[in-house]
């Protein structure tokens, strides 16, 4: 038999048709097909020159054989090859082979594609690795764990073994990295920055520090980003927790940028706030005395608004409880209660769910879940007789009541577990709504609803009594409401003092805006004349601030004729004051078109913001976008609403805001060193924000050395 073979073609025997097949292995860029006799055709490894069979008389061995002798690393040359890559060599050309035994060039060629193709890098495994352990909250030794081992030489035969050591590298290289981004991004702000504190606890009765930042980007967009996570040291101490927001501070140098510091009530006793107090006073002396210091948390007093009304109805809880569990826990219970609620036609568009007490949602969750179905659960026991947790009618209404009242609450949290932190102004009409349902509720006729809403109202109106001004505030400054919103909350929850708390907000906010003219009027100005960049620096003379023949900035003028020409101001020319506690008329407040007006017909840019008519309202409204359009028309107020808006009124992060206890690390990370815990926590946080991250491998910004000596 004369059987002529080819690199296209493979043969078959004299009984059936000559038919001819494209080969699609890649092993043919490794071996070459050698024809010993016409019965007989063998390949041959381009690298180590061993002959395997390939043909033999009517049978054709394929090419698995010869696969394995490519893939893991059996050919004894390929294996010592120094080039670190799954094709340890450049193929050579393949060849036909004719009948007669020439050769002849062929004319495909296969791309490089594939596994074969796909370069291996050592640094780069180590990098991703890294980043996967820190994302995940993998713990470190997982990378000596024997399965992660197999695991990960099925994917890449030539994985070496990654030692401890070479991940904590790379974890601390990326923390460093990321560090040094999120410097970079805060020294450009316009504005200021402001600080959430929330306390952790660990396995080991530790107290820790989760430091985050809220603040307005160069682009006026609203920025999250935890700061420090530092352990608290003698945290019983009246001054323990100055010296973590100082060293934050210190940091990321921000001592002369604090604006608000936000933290819950429980977090610290009267005589640690007041010296929180006082510190927020030393770094910002010129700032209303340090007075902005925010003492409760608005995610924090939801859920503890939910837990409370939970925790008064222990009881009927526990009964809906435990039939829930009943027909969840068991398949022959479920299909008897799904027979009897078909029977019933009882309709229902929520599914029965057993709750975590670690999530107060779930517990609102499952009781609407189950008052849907109260008609199915009250004849269960006629149906099976092992039920046993009946409840009565009255206490189903009890129930609905208690669900009426959590859905308030637990459609106001479910806001803040978007990732995109809510900006200042959007919280004033949620709270004010929230206040007037449950001040509603506790004078209502129904004793069970007054009785159980009492203690929440009180609850929330301390936390409406501490906070209602910033959030007022912040709501003035979105044009879509300005006072008009505050006005009308106001006349419902007071009555006919509503003007009397109307006025202090206004003269709140106007004593706030002459603390950012006397700042502003003290900095340099920048404008541009033709292609020319002048800085001008002025000090007030008696009402006039610039000279005539300067034609810039009197307040009397529209300053939307400048836009995108001359006025167009810098925004990192000066530091803003932060925002403060309501006090009444300052003495600046009172000779304030002495020492302030521009001219003797001048308006403050506050009353002209206030007079002009409302911003059309439209639900999907960027505020943030709003000011940066209209900074030149407003340029100090408009500082004062970037630094306003960026005001957060909740610690804690949105995975946690349904929380029923604090905060606590798990055993694994509380063995950590607080450099490493540091480093694991805020690098989950940045990498989710990191959007022009080098691919693979450790900067040469940081040398491995200096990152050896950080753990």
């Amino acid at each position: 038999m004369d059987l002529s073979v080819s690199q296209t073609a493979y043969p078959v025997s004299d009984g059936q048709p000559n038919k001819r097949r494209r080969k699609k292995s890649m092993v043919w860029d490794h071996f070459t097909i050698e024809k010993v006799n016409p019965d007989c055709i063998r390949a041959s490894c381009n690298q180590c020159k061993k002959s395997f069979a390939y043909v033999s008389g009517s049978k054709l061995a394929g090419t698995s054989h010869l696969k394995r002798h490519i893939a893991l690393g059996i050919c004894p040359v390929g294996r010592h090859k120094e080039k670190n890559q799954l094709s340890p060599y450049t193929p050579a050309p393949r060849t036909n082979i004719s009948a007669n035994g020439s050769n002849l060039q062929r004319k495909r060629y296969r791309a490089a594609n594939g596994v074969a193709s796909i370069e291996f890098n050592g640094n780069n495994f180590s990098h991703e690795l890294a980043k996967l352990i820190i994302q995940q909250d993998y713990p470190l030794h997982m990378v000596e764990h024997t399965g992660f081992i197999d695991f990960a030489r099925s994917l890449q035969p030539q994985i070496n073994t990654t030692s401890i050591s070479t991940v904590q590298e790379q974890i601390m290289g990326i923390y460093m990295r990321e560090k040094q981004k999120l410097m970079d991004l805060l020294s450009g702000i316009p504005g200021r920055a402001n600080l959430t504190l929330d306390l952790w606890t660990s396995s080991q009765s530790l107290v820790y520090a989760l430091l985050t930042g809220h603040f307005i980007d160069h682009d006026w967009k609203l920025q999250r980003r935890v700061f420090n996570f530092f352990i608290v040291q003698f945290p019983d101490s009246d001054t323990a927790l100055n010296s973590v927001i100082a060293s934050c501070l210190n940091d990321w140098s921000l001592e002369d940028k604090l604006f608000t510091l936000t933290l819950d009530c429980t977090c610290a006793n009267q005589n640690a706030r007041e010296n929180l107090r006082n510190l927020q006073s030393i770094k910002n002396s010129f700032i209303l005395k340090g007075q902005l210091l925010i003492n409760s948390c608005y995610a924090c007093t939801l859920s503890s608004l939910a837990i409370d009304a939970i925790a008064s109805m222990r009881e009927t809880i526990e009964k809906v409880r435990h039939s829930v569990k009943y027909i969840k826990t068991s398949d022959a219970h479920e299909e008897k209660f799904t027979k009897l609620k078909q029977l019933l036609q009882v309709p229902s568009t929520k599914t029965l769910m057993i709750d975590d007490l670690s999530k107060w949602n779930t517990t609102y969750q499952m009781l609407t879940a189950a008052s849907e179905l109260k008609q199915v659960f009250s004849c269960l026991d006629t149906s099976d007789p092992d039920y046993k947790s009946t409840l009565s009618m009255e206490e189903w209404r009890q129930v609905e009541a208690l669900c009426a009242y959590l859905k308030i609450i637990y459609e106001a949290a479910n806001k803040l577990t978007s990732p995109v932190y809510p900006t200042a102004n959007l919280f004033f009409r949620e709270a004010s709504d929230i206040h007037l349902e449950l001040m509603h509720a506790a004078t209502s006729q129904d004793s069970f609803v007054s009785t159980l809403i009492k203690p929440l109202y009180e609850k929330f109106a301390k936390y409406w009594e501490d906070s209602y001004l910033m959030l007022a505030i912040a709501a003035v400054v979105d044009p879509r409401f300005k006072l008009e919103l505050v006005e009308s909350k106001f006349s419902c929850i007071y009555g006919k003092d509503a003007k009397s708390w109307t006025t202090i907000v206004r003269e709140s906010l106007h004593q706030l805006f002459v603390e950012y003219e006397t700042q502003y009027i003290h900095a340099p100005i920048h404008t541009e004349e033709g292609n020319e960049t002048l800085v001008k620096t002025e000090v007030p003379q008696g009402d006039i601030l610039l000279t005539e023949g300067d034609d810039l900035l009197y307040l009397d003028i529209d300053f939307s004729d400048f836009i995108g020409t001359k006025s167009e101001l810098d925004e990192e020319y000066s530091e803003d004051p932060v925002f403060h506690q309501p006090h009444i008329k300052s003495e600046l407040d009172q000779n304030l078109e002495e020492h302030v007006f521009r001219g003797p017909h001048a308006k403050l840019e506050l009353d002209r913001y206030l007079e002009e008519p409302v911003f059309p309202f439209v639900h999907e409204f960027d505020v943030l976008g709003w000011w940066k359009m209209y900074r030149s028309k407003y340029p100090i107020l408009s500082k004062l609403a970037c630094d306003v808006l960026s005001v957060p009124f909740s610690t804690i992060s949105p995975e946690s805001v349904f929380d029923t206890r604090k905060r606590r690390l798990d055993s694994y990370q509380s063995s950590l060193s607080p450099t490493k815990l540091q480093a694991f926590i805020c690098a989950k946080d940045w990498l989710q924000y990191s959007s022009a991250q080098s691919p693979f491998g450790i900067s040469s910004e940081i040398p491995a050395a200096t990152v050896k000596t950080e753990f």
